[in-house]
């Protein structure tokens, strides 16, 4: 019997307590969530906590679990005390993890220093180029406790890069990992702290090979052997492939991204496919769920093994193995590890006679992850992995199933499987996409237009023709057997760039979004959530969460924005941010603009409309912003040309060090003000001028301020 709607506010809170009553058997789903909420606590305090805070909050998690055993209240405040348990435990977890990962972390240099390493990995490439990532054997005369676990160097005027495995010495730049490009944005030094890379730079000249003083410790060497081995696969499979499709194959198989064109690139992102790049749950879905189609077919077409085994297990198995293959094949970067835990407790539900897409699974394999890697909570990927995987199996929970009709004609069931199919994949594909729409325009700040019908058109190139002949070509290719599997894989992967290229040069193929109050990304998460878990009429409560990211007011954008060495400047002039200085520090200024919804422009003309520059400054012309920089940092300014600058400025910002008394009436901005707040944004508020530092919002924390709690 349908109840009629209340009609009082009485009413409405007895619903809202049956509706709550009908969830108490779902609190399992809430388990991760709770423990990632108290992770995301954590990491965004804006000072470290002590470590009796963590063992204390610990001992308090252990002590709701007892309570929660023991009391003999009602279901629903014995699952409260759970959830804030888990909650508590998240807090704690994170904080043993930032602990146990502490590396040092190099200091902030000009100069050179000769560095000789064993080359770990070969890293995805940069705006400056390739990057290797190395275990330091010695860096100039820094003592050991000094010296990091791992650096990104960045390579230039390199012919061939240099394999895993080998040992190399080179002169390079060494500094920590750099701080957010601009106030609030994303902090890619948390990253590179729970990876160990304490230090990155850049080469002055190649890296020449040298002998090693001895062997690497076996678990360095194990890993270099593996990782030589996925670059001699890439290597073949480019040469099968060529650069055009062969770099995207080494990309989706290896993990190596050196080989992908540019072009490639920039079309994949503008269509909204920059996700297949990078292997994923995507990619682990795929190899896991071909490898067990093909076991269950081959055990299924050998009656005699079919009568003595479980063939939905067996095929489990193998699937479960071929994902640890892919794995190990991959590198294990961080999304591909995190998506190999997801399928893995899939296949280990069938195992276990359980079923292997369900919300439980996908909670268990969420606190899984966060247990091992807190950090993720943090991290785009696994926000928008997680979002997206909990909204396409509530779909699959909501989706209907209707009868199948007996006897009827083939036509009209090839006609009906098509339509069913083309049906499932427009709201897989549209679920997908406004799950993970509120982080697409948080962190990327581009939404795809034809994004929606690019996914469609890929989706069955991906999994039915280039993923699985990837899988065989590399399974197949130590023996030798491997062109033909990897020639039908590149065939696939040609009409998959084609498909990126008309979605990202079609036109209005992107829009341009500008990034929302910060507050706004935890609340749609926790809407798309409270959508996916929540089971009845009530579970639409979360849908204005959901949308926080797109309907919050942004705030108004700042004339101005300096990099964290003050080497580059950019000002607002419209939609339009110009760059003082376009070739240097071009990744922060984008990203500055693409935050703001400001389109850089990296052509000199529209700066030199409005601003007097030369190499080494750039002073304001009458109707401009009345900002002027000098970056030099060697050589004096022409003389006369500090005059020039402060003539009609307001705002002085200069690299080098400078007082008050360089420009007597405009605020004067100099390196060290620099090191201690790292970039900055400019606001003008009436007559006065306001500076937001980057370093104020990003706290006193291991991966801001070093290892040494001290500096805290």
């Amino acid at each position: 019997m349908r109840r009629s709607p209340p009609h009082s506010l009485a009413g409405w809170a007895l619903a809202l307590v049956d509706s709550a009553r009908g969830q108490l058997d779902r609190w399992s789903l809430w388990a991760p969530v709770a423990f990632g909420c108290g992770s995301a606590v954590y990491f965004s305090l804006p000072r470290e906590p002590r470590s009796w805070v963590a063992a204390a909050l610990l001992l308090a998690a252990v002590a709701l679990v007892l309570a929660a055993r023991r009391w003999s209240a009602g279901r629903g405040a014995v699952i409260l005390l759970i959830l804030a348990a888990c909650a508590l435990g998240g807090f704690s977890a994170a904080k043993l993890r930032t602990q146990r990962v502490q590396a040092p972390i190099a200091l902030a240099s000009q100069h050179p220093v000769p560095v000789e390493a064993w080359v770990v990995d070969v890293a995805s490439p940069g705006q400056g180029g390739q990057r290797l990532l190395l275990a330091p054997i010695r860096i100039g005369d820094w003592p050991a406790a000094a010296t990091p676990i791992r650096l990104r160097i960045t390579l230039r005027d390199t012919v061939e890069i240099p394999a895993p495995g080998q040992a190399i010495g080179l002169l390079a730049v060494v500094n920590p990992p750099p701080p957010p490009a601009s106030p609030g944005a994303y902090d890619f030094a948390r990253d590179a702290y729970f990876e160990s890379i304490g230090g990155v730079g850049f080469t002055l000249g190649g890296a020449q090979a040298v002998a090693a003083p001895g062997p690497p410790p076996w678990r360095l060497a194990m890993t270099m052997r593996i990782n030589a081995a996925r670059w001699a696969l890439a290597r073949r499979i480019v040469g099968v492939l060529g650069p055009g499709s062969g770099g995207l194959a080494a990309a989706m198989t290896t993990g190596h991204e050196a080989f992908i064109p540019q072009v490639q690139v920039d079309n994949l992102r503008g269509a909204g496919l920059a996700h297949i790049i990078s292997i994923s749950g995507l990619h682990m879905a795929i190899v896991g769920g071909f490898v067990f189609a093909l076991a269950r077919l081959a055990i299924a077409a050998w009656p005699w093994l079919a009568l003595r085994i479980s063939g939905k297990k067996a095929a489990a198995l193998a699937g479960l193995l071929a994902v640890a293959g892919y794995l190990l094949l991959s590198g294990a970067p961080p999304p591909a590890e995190r998506s190999a835990i997801m399928a893995g407790v899939a296949f280990a539900a069938i195992l276990a006679d359980r079923q292997a897409i369900s919300l439980r699974a996908l909670a268990l394999s969420a606190l899984v992850i966060l247990v091992m890697q807190p950090e993720a909570v943090t991290e785009p990927g696994f926000q928008m992995s997680f979002a997206a995987t909990a909204a396409l199996v509530a779909l699959a929970e909501a989706w209907p199933r209707p009868l199948k009709e007996i006897d009827v004609p083939w036509p009209i069931r090839a006609v009906q499987a098509g339509a069913g199919w083309l049906a499932l994949s427009v709201g897989v594909s549209f679920v997908a996409g406004l799950a993970t729409g509120p982080f697409a325009i948080q962190h990327f700040n581009r939404v795809s237009t034809w994004g929606l019908l690019a996914n469609l058109a890929a989706a069955p190139v991906s999994s039915f023709v280039f993923m699985p002949a990837l899988a065989l070509g590399a399974a197949l290719s130590p023996l030798g057997l491997g062109e033909w599997p990897l020639r039908v894989a590149g065939f696939g992967i040609d009409l998959l760039n084609r498909i990126a290229q008309i979605a990202a040069t079609a036109p209005g193929a992107a829009l341009l979004v500008p990034s929302a109050p910060a507050w706004t990304l935890p609340t749609a998460f926790l809407g798309v959530l409270w959508l996916c878990l929540w089971r009845g009429p009530l579970r639409w409560l979360g849908l204005p969460c959901a949308l926080a990211v797109s309907l919050a007011p942004r705030p108004p954008a700042p004339v101005a924005w300096v990099a964290a060495d003050g080497a580059a400047v950019a000002v607002r002039a419209g939609k339009e941010a110009v760059l003082f200085r376009p070739d240097v520090k071009l990744f922060g200024a984008e990203f500055w603009a693409g935050r703001r919804g400001l389109t850089p422009l990296k052509d000199p003309v529209p700066r030199d409309r409005l601003y007097d520059c030369d190499r080494w400054s750039c002073a304001p012309r009458p109707g401009a912003p009345a900002i002027a920089a000098a970056w030099n940092l060697k050589r004096p300014l022409k003389p006369g040309r500090m005059e020039t600058l402060c003539a009609h400025a307001q705002v002085l910002i200069i690299r080098a060090e400078a007082g008050p008394q360089a420009c007597p009436h405009a605020i004067v901005l100099s390196r060290r003000d620099f090191e201690r707040g790292g970039a900055a944004e400019l606001y003008r508020e009436g007559a006065t001028w306001r500076v937001a530092w980057a370093q104020d919002l990003r706290g006193r924390r291991p991966w801001t301020w070093g290892a040494d709690p001290a500096q805290w």
